[in-house]
């Protein structure tokens, strides 16, 4: 893994260059490879990680903060930095992976040097977000979660930021910027793309690609999410999924027999009729 050209020299990564930021993990703490950047990375850290592991009484609970120390030198969680973290804290990969994908501030795949940040939630859109995000669309050229062609910046919609007094606002790097107007968004992107933005830009060891969201996986289901549109959503107002699930279920003996069986060996958690019988 080397370091690529700076992003704002507009040269966009070939498919070899997306495919290595996604690569499956060759890592391994008993072999060194000679001139990896990732080893040499990991052999700069461990005095950092030895001690961020002690302070806890299970080595598990430093799964996040190293995370986050990998994701602070490489610009995101790579396959390798997954394999390390694994094995510093005696988890599976797998294990590790659910972790980071549950919380959306670790990237599993490289992001632009500026992550743009719009609240769309109620203050900020009472305030006029829906605007404001459709400009900044606009301007930066992307969609939400995408990123410029040039990995220079890479654009969202969030929930709630928190800063309601000073809607409609953002986050750009985790830090706020408030009372946003078209005007203000002009000199904001301005500034990164001229490289004169008092924000500092995220590490970025690897140019990202179009988005940095993993896709949901589309492969085989159980037999209860067999034959619905998307396995994937518990279903909505004008999504019959949950229904199509629901309906496989219901009425069934061997699920009813299953759903029962506690109240038949616990009769503490069986319901009491009043004297009323209701």
């Amino acid at each position: 893994m080397t370091t690529q050209s700076d992003a704002a020299t507009g040269v966009h990564p070939g498919p070899d260059a997306v495919a290595a930021a996604i690569a499956p993990a060759d890592w391994s703490p008993y072999v060194q490879r000679a001139g990896n950047a990732f080893d040499a990375l990991y052999a700069q850290l461990l005095p950092q990680i030895e001690p961020m592991i002690a302070q806890y009484e299970q080595k598990r609970s430093a799964l996040i903060p190293l995370a986050h120390l990998f994701q602070e030198q490489e610009g995101y969680v790579s396959a390798d930095a997954l394999a390390a973290i694994a094995h510093l804290v005696g988890e599976t990969p797998a294990t590790v992976e659910s972790t980071i994908s549950f919380y959306t501030l670790l990237f599993r795949r490289p992001v632009g040097k500026y992550m743009i940040q719009i609240c769309r939630n109620l203050s900020c859109m009472l305030n006029g977000a829906e605007e404001i995000m459709a400009y900044a669309r606009e301007q930066i050229g992307v969609q939400h979660h995408e990123t410029t062609a040039d990995g220079l910046m890479s654009y969202e919609e969030v929930e709630c930021l928190a800063a309601c007094d000073r809607a409609p606002c953002a986050q750009v790097n985790l830090e706020f910027v408030y009372d946003l107007t078209r005007e203000s968004v002009d000199a904001m992107l301005a500034a990164i793309r001229a490289g004169s933005y008092e924000i500092a830009p995220l590490p970025q060891t690897v140019r990202p690609g179009r988005s940095w969201k993993v896709a949901q996986d589309t492969g085989l289901k159980s037999a209860g999410a067999l034959g619905v549109s998307n396995p994937n959503n518990a279903g909505g107002v004008g999504d019959a999924s949950g229904l199509v699930m629901f309906d496989l279920i219901v009425g069934r003996p061997q699920y009813e027999t299953r759903s029962n069986e506690r109240l038949v060996h616990e009769t503490a958690l069986r319901p009491e009729l009043a004297e009323a019988d209701h």
